[in-house]
């Protein structure tokens, strides 16, 4: 068994100052969980996101530790993505997690309607005063230079809001700004590149892009517009969780290491086969994606990729 003396990782400024783009799978609900991190970090993944957990219920409740967060030795560098409407509750379960990760992330993004009523992602990026509040506690709180705390937004219609929201944070002591290019009311339309560049031109620490990444190509061509310090993918890399390695489609490999890892850790079957849904969308004809999406047992899903792609499971379940 691998212990902490035995793995060593890099830091996540460490990451930062040693390398020209840093590789970030994103906090996704229901995805970003302890399998699918183990996964893409054997693909050129250097940094990775928890989904987003609420931090009052998080605080309160042993439950919801339990049941939100799970990680293990290898899994770092780790950041753990927050929802908080208040200092008090950030602050706190950033201590809770800070022996077990990397990091705390505060979510000024997520646009559904349930997360800004409760006061949650994107509302607060009206709240500049709020945010910069919610970072000094949290630095206040967990003292260690090496802990990171940083926050992801979305763009406001008026920029130089964003650039104010920014420029707060980075003076309370945020470490770094992921940007979803994004206003909260946009779904489908382009990332707003040249927002995002504006916000890395403004600001001293380091800047991340988030949104419409779904290969190499896309890393290549956002950074030469915005000259950000890292990459954020979210549905790109769960269309192919090899894409930080350069391959376009989701190689065989990362789908047996997919079913070796889910069946090592006991995932539940419905996010086993919604991850093998994203992973072979793009390998799959559309009849076999019609008969695939639709197996309704892990021993299915497992006879079917034996059968059609020579894919084993090694491990009894």
């Amino acid at each position: 068994m691998i212990t902490e003396n035995e793995f060593t990782w890099a830091k996540p400024m460490e990451l930062f100052a040693e390398q020209k783009m840093v590789k970030i799978c994103a906090p996704m609900v229901r995805y970003s969980k302890l399998p699918f991190r183990t996964l893409v970090r054997k693909y050129n993944c250097d940094l990775a996101f928890t989904p987003m957990i609420i931090s009052n219920s998080f605080v309160h409740s042993v439950k919801a530790r339990d049941s939100e967060f799970t990680t293990c030795s290898t899994d770092r560098p780790l950041i753990v993505q927050f929802a908080a409407n208040n200092g008090n509750d950030l602050a706190a379960a950033a201590e809770i997690v800070s022996p077990y990760s990397d990091g705390v992330d505060l979510n000024c993004g997520c646009p559904q309607r349930w997360a800004m009523a409760e006061g949650y992602g994107a509302c607060l990026i009206k709240k500049p005063e709020l945010v910069r509040d919610m970072v000094n506690q949290t630095r206040a709180r967990v003292c260690s230079s090496d802990f990171t705390v940083s926050i992801k937004i979305r763009i406001h219609n008026d920029l130089r809001e964003t650039v104010d929201l920014c420029q707060k944070a980075e003076h309370a002591g945020v470490s770094w700004i992921a940007v979803h290019g994004r206003t909260k009311d946009q779904r489908a339309e382009p990332v707003n590149k040249e927002a995002i560049k504006t916000i890395k031109e403004s600001l001293s620490i380091p800047v991340i892009a988030n949104g419409d990444i779904k290969s190499l190509q896309d890393v290549e061509e956002i950074q030469a517009v915005t000259k950000v310090d890292g990459v954020m993918a979210a549905r790109g890399i769960l269309q192919n969780p090899a894409m930080y390695s350069g391959f376009e489609n989701t190689p065989l490999q990362c789908v047996q290491d997919w079913i070796d890892i889910s069946m090592a850790s006991g995932m539940t079957y419905p996010i086993f086969h919604q991850h093998l849904i994203y992973m072979m969308e793009r390998i799959f004809c559309r009849a076999e994606r019609r008969v695939f999406n639709v197996l309704a047992s892990t021993s299915a899903v497992l006879d079917y990729l034996e059968t059609h792609y020579g894919i084993s499971n090694k491990s009894s379940f």
